[in-house]
């Protein structure tokens, strides 16, 4: 099983952080390997929601659906994938720090099926040098707002 956590602490409200974070609209800009995201069902964001997304990791074109499983405004989003060799849950924790600091938690964990599984400790690397460089860049973007 592959199971990633990083963190990050951004100057901003949990408010500002949650509205941009949680809109998959945005996704791209600061996901890195996020090259789109369409909406397969009528926005806005709601349990049972569903979002193609494409990315590059490791050299490869990754096409995939999350049906978002759990929303809790400003606290917690949870997305899942079945699709693929590689099915995964990615979640979102927010945590208020102070009025003008947020705390953005990132997780992804699966279990790798076929020859996946035998890169599962080299891409849990990967996944974690990914998004510790995502959660960099959404601090950034956001704190620029």
């Amino acid at each position: 099983m592959v199971n990633v956590f990083t963190e990050i602490t951004i100057n901003k409200s949990i408010n500002e952080v949650y509205e941009y974070a949680s809109n998959p609209d945005n996704s791209p800009e600061w996901y890195k390997n996020i090259k789109s995201a369409e909406w397969k069902t009528p926005k806005p964001l709601v349990i049972g929601s569903m979002v193609a997304f494409v990315a590059h990791f490791m050299g490869r074109k990754l096409s995939y659906t999350y049906e978002f499983t759990e929303l809790i405004a400003e606290q917690r989003l949870v997305m899942k994938t079945a699709e693929g060799p590689f099915p995964m849950e990615t979640t979102y924790t927010w945590t208020t720090i102070d009025t003008q600091t947020t705390k953005m938690t990132l997780r992804n964990k699966g279990n790798p099926t076929g020859f996946s599984k035998l890169f599962a400790p080299l891409m849990a690397t990967m996944m974690k040098k990914a998004n510790t460089k995502d959660l960099i860049n959404i601090k950034k973007i956001i704190e620029s707002k």
